[in-house]
């Protein structure tokens, strides 16, 4: 059987990493109960092992067998916390956005003006892509191939949720629909990334192309910017 991956203790899961594939595993909250913490660990686990198969081997090639190996549990259990290989990518997306809303939380965005927390959510979703460009590669052309990425609505909704919070402060016009702003943002990163990962080196600066998209769509939403 292969070498299984360490479970480590959840507070400190933020800071595992399989170097080789430079994955990087992002824990949700840790949970409260004893069942809970370890359920969280059994998952985590999978997830970690999960990630690793899939930028050195590739998504197709990897198998749910091949993960339960990898984690050093049965392969019941594997169906017991992902029913399909795709849950994975799900939980990848998932992963990145509470970690966006982390850092946001922690420095305080959502005091920002309505146009600089647009720009400083889609810059730390940038930064994390550019941290693990080659997990980032893996994950997000799976997501499209195989996922529900372009049909998801979880981004929408959390920009579409900025962009509700500030028309509520008036700075952004009243006749903006709140859900087709967010759809319309989310649909430009969504095609970004995609573009970014299709070519080795990467074609353009990924930061600098998210910010010049916003430049464009902002004076459209903004009070006292539109055309």
């Amino acid at each position: 059987m292969a070498a299984s991956i360490p479970v480590q203790p959840c507070a400190v899961l933020e800071a595992m990493k399989i170097p080789e594939a430079g994955v990087e595993v992002v824990p949700a909250a840790p949970p409260v109960g004893r069942r809970e913490r370890k359920r969280q660990q059994v998952r985590d686990q999978l997830y970690a092992a999960a990630l690793h198969l899939f930028v050195t081997q590739g998504y197709e090639a990897t198998t749910m067998d091949q993960i339960a190996e990898t984690a050093d549990v049965a392969r019941a259990t594997v169906f017991n916390y992902f029913s399909q290989k795709v849950g994975f990518l799900e939980e990848w997306g998932a992963r990145r956005r509470v970690r966006v809303n982390e850092i946001l939380g922690s420095q305080r965005a959502e005091d920002l003006p309505v146009g600089d927390r647009l720009r400083r959510y889609l810059k730390e979703m940038a930064d994390l892509n550019v941290a693990s460009r080659a997990e980032t590669t893996v994950l997000m052309d799976a997501s499209a191939r195989y996922g529900s990425l372009l049909q998801d609505p979880s981004l929408e909704i959390e920009l579409a949720r900025i962009v509700e919070q500030g028309q509520q402060r008036r700075e952004i016009r009243a006749d903006v629909g709140c859900d087709q702003a967010g759809q319309l943002l989310a649909a430009c990163y969504f095609t970004t990334i995609l573009r970014w990962i299709r070519e080795e080196p990467a074609p353009f600066d990924l930061h600098e192309r998210l910010t010049g998209a916003l430049d464009i769509i902002l004076p459209g939403l903004l009070v006292g910017e539109a055309a």
